[in-house]
């Protein structure tokens, strides 16, 4: 039987990976000494998760739900 070939390991450093950061400063806003939230809370999954504002809609990463805007 013949030998399976092996496919070679790469040497040298591996590159770190770039993440995609939120920017939390950008969800919150300070206003007499109050906390405001500027985007919207998810109905579904409740406080503490924002949903994502597009061009048409509002949109939940974490379970989906989606608002379409009216325009």
């Amino acid at each position: 039987m013949g030998k399976k070939k092996r496919a070679k390991e790469k040497k040298g450093k591996k590159k770190p990976r770039k993440t995609k950061s939120a920017k939390k400063w950008e969800l919150y806003e300070v206003k007499d000494g109050k906390v405001k939230r500027k985007n919207k809370i998810c109905p579904k999954c409740g406080p503490g998760v924002f949903m994502a504002k597009h061009k048409n809609r509002w949109a939940c990463g974490r379970c989906g739900y989606t608002e379409m805007i009216k325009a």
